[in-house]
């Protein structure tokens, strides 16, 4: 299955949403380029547009290893396998911090206001999903917040980290399960690198989404 671009992909999740409008939802997307899929279905579901922000906490051992993420409530979350090695927790928390930083500076490039999931529906929204470390991290950091319900939406996912995320949320939705997945560009045959100026005209309204620079 191939999608144009983020927009069909978006519109094609938009028929496995409907059930969600009117119901005053928050569609999260998770940047950069899950912002342009989250814009539309805020947009036709008549929901509230926001983000959820995190980042990665690096290894001690190698900046390709993740240990977790932090998000912009300050909330941790660590992967699993972090029992695995002798890490202290004084490291983890300088860098946790040292993350937060980077957060902060970029809600306050992004305009963005804190948000607070609490007691709503919560669509959490991304255009692709390989090893879901990045996607376990969101929807960790938007369930600290006790959501009425926590959906996930995107239109590819390779099936280890579907079977991952699927017991985090209350529903999983993807449009496509490949057996054998490489990068997520590779599902569309349009799918250029979102930049922070186009998150910011997203979020603040001034977006052009039908225009070829951001679908």
């Amino acid at each position: 299955m191939m999608f144009e671009n983020r927009h069909m992909a978006a519109f094609l999740l938009l028929e496995k949403l409907n059930q969600y409008k009117d119901k005053n939802v928050i569609v999260a997307g998770i940047p950069r380029g899950g912002m342009i899929m989250a814009k539309i279905l805020a947009d036709e579901l008549k929901g509230e547009l926001s983000s959820v922000l995190v980042e990665k906490i690096p290894s001690p051992f190698s900046q390709e290893l993740n240990l977790g993420c932090v998000g912009l409530s300050g909330h941790v979350h660590l992967l699993p396998y972090v029992e695995r090695y002798s890490i202290t927790g004084s490291y983890i928390a300088a860098k946790a911090d040292e993350q937060l930083n980077k957060l902060k500076k970029r809600k306050e490039i992004y305009g963005l206001e804190a948000p607070d999931f609490t007691n709503r529906i919560v669509i959490v929204v991304d255009d692709g999903i390989a090893s879901g470390n990045t996607t376990s991290c969101a929807v960790h950091e938007v369930r600290s917040f006790s959501p009425q319900k926590l959906v996930l939406a995107t239109a590819v996912s390779s099936p280890d980290a579907a079977e991952i995320l699927r017991p985090q949320v209350d529903e999983f939705i993807t449009l496509y399960l490949p057996e054998n997945m490489y990068s997520i560009g590779q599902f569309y045959n349009f799918f250029p690198q979102v930049t922070d100026d186009q998150v910011v005209e997203i979020l603040h309204g001034r977006d052009n989404l039908f225009g070829h620079h951001i679908s």
